[in-house]
């Protein structure tokens, strides 16, 4: 007889195969049209609000992997908050002014020059909107949840005046400011740069000691000792107006070949060297303190005046000659000692790095190439020590990866000084999931100079100021206010369609502007201006949002960008931080390490693999990463992924097939009920779900990754559903030791569903809809199972008899190995007791938990191999191969009787 229809085979329509990609995007278009984003806010509306505030990403070019990461894990922390219970919306925002929409647009044969300043801005509004409805796609593939029919974008009207109004409220305070300083310049862009706009790249310089013979010693110094400076940008001596000495350190004039020249005696050694002049023709003439040379002046060696010699506590030894060469309007520490000695800020450079008129002879050279000419007309006057070339790392846009300049112009600051120690204050008052991010932030702010708030372009937030007719800026808070509420009507096209007297209150007058006329300024504000008002034009604003938020999430580079840009603007507005805590993430690298490069070949796209493998095996890739640290992709590290999520997903095919008869409102078994087996299954579940919240709780998802791997491999796979089989198939359908197991298993399956549901967001779902009496119509309207309690005596003692069972295996590997067994039904096995253990206290058939045939427990084993509990020694089976459960049996009725199945199995074939 065939006995394979009396069995209780697994029965489940949850397929093997996932089928990702044809299934999620149905399965997104089902949640879209049963409005289950909705109806999550709705159940847990008036509970306890917690925003993630979503960090722009620019509107501009294709998802690749890092906005993969980012989303996802915003989406994992969000869908989890969700399903503890708290309101949590996610509203997306994008970025969506400044230069690369306007290169992007002049790339696609835009003529800029031959439209109007509106028309050109409603070209970028268009663009900006076709790539924002690209990426808006991308983002749902993922399978990434929230409010994407409304959005915050920054050039909405409504959000513009937000911005505007954040800085009339640091205006209120006194902390926008103009002045001529030296900045971060793109002559390629023509536009000031923001530190987090940089990027470094090494670049080779002319590297040059030239001298400058003294003018007037004071009495200090002979009029023939020359002061010896070193640079590598050599077209800024002509705008040199100064030499830098450190009032402490020790100076040495000394004679080389019948000329004085003055160094730091601790550098002498190092100048000699890159002078490649013979040490042994020095001779020491005098030493000098640095402060003894204040006032001391040289002639400049191109022009016809002098430079002063200043004392600067930024002089070191790290290199040069201790005598530093400096240029106001090229250099931070060059402006500020300057700003000391009442020096010009003197920039002889334009908008494109061209030398104007006050360069004199250099007037219409690009700087870059003036070098070669100053160098040369030092050589000429004398003045050239040494030329040689060297490559260091040097700041360059980022954008148009070319080199920047420092550069004085006339710009719009933020005071970051007057308001450093409450930020500082309030970094400090922020939790960091590490402490070293903390620092890094906070020495980020403590270091940081005031902050460049302008920019030369049109498609961005006009800055609100206006000029009186003799050219005095009007930092106005109630004209600021008034301009906030046409942005907000009207948008801020109009700054550029109407008149100034328009755009100012009606009436308006002003006492450096008797006959009424007034012109607007035509710089826009930094899009870091932007991004970091949403604190404003977001959380402040919006209904279902909250000021501060919980938590701040994007890459590591916003440390330096977005976290800044939005706590500077915060606590100078609202005296505290925008965000409670701070959180970032990596870069993704190729499998080696390396930075993905379509030229090297490596980059990946998330939009490729979700066309191949489906959204859910990248949210298990994040799931698998250590975050907080550069994270790889590759196609093997992803066929890796995809190898454990075929692992999870058939471990919940079997729960599913063997839970196909199991009603848990009819067959659940009270707790105290369970076979002990059982409720240890259930107890270390408990522990898996502990893990799992805490782990959420602190975003490691990578701990969760490892051991839920453990858990599904391990405790589950080789042992409890292996060990299973012999009851779930074999059994009565409604024997106790069968609705025991059932129970437990009905536990799993739809708790660590829930569970992993902020992950695996589709198949979470499929499962749920394949779970018999599952509940909601949504796993995601689900909630996540309480922390439970730990029956930890209960657990020690089953983990002791599952290392008995390791050892166990162990003696049936050897005797498989010496062909004793074949299968391990095959087996009979004998075992020894081990220390701290009576097998009669483990409520199961030890030969179902070692799943063979036969085991006798025998006091000790001479002659059998000893393993680390117990010794064990393995024989065949004894007796008959039942034709239904496949183990042996001695009894006689199978056992040269006249049946051929055990009493067991005729027992159940009988009932049936």
């Amino acid at each position: 007889m065939d006995y394979k229809d009396t069995l209780l085979m697994p029965r489940t329509k949850f397929k093997m195969r996932g089928g990702l990609i044809n299934k999620e995007p149905k399965m997104q278009e089902e949640w879209s049209a049963n409005k289950i984003y909705e109806k999550k806010l709705k159940q847990n509306e008036g509970n306890t609000p917690y925003i993630l505030h979503d960090g722009p990403p620019y509107a501009n070019g294709s998802l690749h992997m890092g906005h993969a990461l980012n989303k996802i894990i915003k989406d994992i922390i969000i869908r989890n908050k969700q399903m503890r219970g708290f309101y949590a919306p996610y509203v997306p925002g994008w970025d969506t002014h400044g230069l690369p929409i306007e290169q992007a647009l002049t790339n696609k044969g835009v003529d800029r020059k031959s439209m109007s300043v509106e028309e050109f801005r409603n070209k970028c509004m268009e663009f900006a909107n076709s790539q924002i409805d690209g990426q808006r796609e991308g983002f749902k593939r993922m399978g990434i949840d929230g409010d994407w029919d409304d959005p915050y974008l920054t050039y909405k009207p409504e959000f513009e005046a937000a911005q505007v109004r954040v800085l009339k409220d640091m205006a209120a305070k006194g902390l926008i400011y103009k002045g001529k300083k030296p900045i971060y310049w793109s002559p390629v862009s023509e536009s000031s740069l923001a530190e987090a706009e940089l990027e470094y790249k090494d670049k080779r310089s002319p590297s040059i000691y030239v001298s400058f013979p003294v003018d007037d010693g004071k009495g200090i110094l002979d009029e023939d000792v020359e002061m010896v400076i070193w640079t590598t940008t050599p077209w800024t001596i002509p705008a040199n107006l100064a030499i830098a000495v450190h009032p402490e350190l020790d100076y040495l004039q000394f004679n080389y070949e019948g000329r004085e020249y003055l160094v730091a005696e601790g550098l002498l050694d190092d100048f000699l060297e890159a002078a490649e002049w013979d040490k042994d023709k020095v001779t020491r003439t005098k030493e000098l303190k640095g402060d003894s040379l204040e006032y001391i002046t040289a002639k400049h060696p191109l022009y016809d005046r002098t430079s002063l010699v200043v004392l600067g506590s930024h002089v070191t030894l790290d290199g040069g000659t201790g005598c530093v060469h400096t240029a106001p309007g090229h250099g931070a520490d060059d402006y500020t000692v300057a700003q000391q000695y009442e020096l010009d800020v003197l920039s002889p450079v334009d908008d494109k790095g061209v030398f104007t008129d006050e360069a004199g002879k250099y007037e219409g050279l690009f700087y870059d190439k003036a070098n070669k000419v100053i160098t040369d007309d030092l050589k000429e006057n004398d003045a050239l020590i040494k030329l040689e070339f060297i490559t260091h790392s040097y700041p360059h846009d980022w954008r148009s990866k070319t080199p920047v300049i420092f550069r004085a112009t006339p710009q719009w600051f933020a005071s970051i000084k007057n308001v450093r120690e409450d930020i500082l204050k309030a970094v400090e008052g922020t939790k960091f999931q590490v402490e070293w991010n903390k620092k890094r932030m906070y020495n980020m702010i403590k270091n940081r100079g005031d902050w460049v708030i302008s920019r030369q372009r049109v498609w961005g937030v006009p800055l609100p100021f206006f000029y009186a007719e003799n050219g005095d800026s009007i930092v106005d808070i109630d004209v600021i206010e008034h301009v906030a509420s046409l942005f907000e009507k009207h948008g801020s096209n109009i700054w550029f369609e109407w008149e100034a007297k328009e755009l100012l209150p009606q009436g308006y007058t002003h006492a450096s502007s008797p006959n009424g006329v007034f012109t607007k300024e035509m710089d826009i504000m930094d899009v870091w201006f932007d991004s970091g008002s949403t604190h404003r034009g977001v959380l402040e604003t919006r209904d279902d949002q909250v000021y501060p938020a919980d938590l701040y999430f994007e890459g590591s580079d916003q440390y330096r960008g977005w976290f800044n840009s939005s706590i500077i603007t915060s606590v100078a507005t609202k005296g505290h931080a925008p965000y409670k805590e701070l959180l970032s993430h990596g870069f993704v690298n190729d499998g080696e390490g390396r930075k993905m490069s379509k030229s090297v070949g490596n980059v990946i796209l998330p939009e490729k693999v979700m066309k191949q493998k489906g959204a859910d095996i990248i949210r298990l890739w994040v799931m698998s990463s250590d975050f907080e640290d550069d994270v790889r992709i590759s196609d093997e590290i992803l066929s890796q992924v995809s190898e454990v999520y075929r692992k999870i997903r058939n471990t919940f095919r079997f729960l599913l097939g063997n839970l196909s008869d199991f009603d848990p409102n009819a067959h659940t078994v009270p707790y105290d009920e369970l076979k002990e087996v059982d409720q240890f299954m259930n107890q270390r579940f408990n522990e898996i779900v502990n893990m799992m919240l805490e782990c959420y709780d602190r975003y490691d998802y990578v701990s969760m990754y490892q051991s839920l791997q453990n858990y599904i491999n391990v405790e589950l796979s080789n042992f409890y559903l292996d060990y299973g089989k012999d009851i779930l198939y074999i059994e009565k359908e409604d024997a106790h030791i069968r609705r025991s197991m059932q129970t437990v298993l009905y536990k799993i399956v739809t708790e660590l569903n829930r569970l992993l549901a902020p992950v695996l967001v589709h198949t979470s779902e499929e499962i749920h809809q394949h779970t018999p009496h599952a509940g909601k119509e949504s796993v995601h309207l689900e909630y996540h199972p309480q922390e439970a309690e730990v029956d930890d005596s209960l657990v020690e003692k089953w983990q002791y008899f599952m290392s008995v069972r390791d050892d166990v295996f162990k003696a049936l590997e050897k005797a498989r190995n010496d062909k004793v067994i074949g299968k391990s039904l095959e087996a009979k096995v004998y075992v020894t007791k081990p220390d701290g253990l009576d097998y009669e206290d483990i409520d199961g058939a030890l030969k179902q938990l070692f799943i063979v045939s036969q085991v006798e427990v025998v006091e000790s084993l001479p002659e059998a191999d000893a393993y680390d509990f117990v010794s064990v020694k393995v024989e065949h089976a004894e007796g008959t191969r039942c034709a239904r459960c496949w183990n042996y049996s001695t009894a006689e009725s199978i056992h040269g009787g006249d049946d051929d199945i055990c009493p067991r199995c005729r027992e159940v074939v009988d009932a049936q």
